[in-house]
């Protein structure tokens, strides 16, 4: 009789939950292969198997995070102020980063030697891309912004995601208010100059 098959799509995504859910516990520096396995309730040998090697199963993290930030952002309404549906990204962006602060150095810090993302991993994001790109579009087609929305959009990441790392690491200040107005303060100031 042959052998039921061990290494299942379910067994998979269980093993993907877990990593994502291992790296949020014990962080980039807690975070192997073997204890993956181990939380997984499989073996490394059925890990590697379904991912390649760390560097793979990384990856697969790394897509995964953009797939939950692109859901978190989806939850943003749009309203009928395109300027505001823009600003209102950023505090997604940022509860994101800080629930899973993690899974977000993963994504925009590289911390694994093993995982330098090719430029079809990058691509990863393109929903998030589109989704920001998409409300800046809304703006610029109301005469509210100027400029390219693809330029914009990836200037407004750069600066959620650096504002990000700066609360991570305790570089915005040492209250919430303080942390919380130099959030509003880019945010406000980059939409401002790009308006019309």
């Amino acid at each position: 009789m042959p052998r039921a098959k061990q290494r299942t799509p379910e067994l998979r995504n269980r093993v993907l939950d877990v990593a994502v859910n291992a790296l949020g516990e014990h962080g980039v520096s807690g975070f192997t292969t073997r204890r993956v396995a181990e939380l997984a309730g499989t073996s490394v040998p059925a890990v590697y198997e379904l991912f390649d090697d760390k560097a793979g199963l990384i990856r697969q993290v790394f897509f995964e995070g953009f797939r939950l930030l692109g859901r978190e952002l989806a939850t943003v309404p749009a309203t009928d102020d395109p300027l505001t549906d823009v600003a209102a990204l950023a505090p997604a962006f940022r509860r994101f980063c800080v629930q899973r602060p993690a899974l977000a150095q993963v994504m925009f810090t590289r911390p694994f030697a093993s995982f330098d993302p090719s430029p079809e991993d990058v691509a990863a994001g393109t929903a998030v891309r589109e989704l920001i790109i998409g409300r800046i579009k809304r703006c610029i087609d109301a005469g509210l912004m100027v400029g390219s929305p693809t330029d914009i959009g990836h200037v407004l990441l750069a600066l959620v995601q650096g504002l990000a790392v700066q609360e991570a690491g305790g570089g915005l200040g040492n209250s919430a208010a303080s942390v919380n107005r130099r959030w509003e303060i880019g945010v406000k100031t980059l939409l401002r100059g790009f308006s019309a």
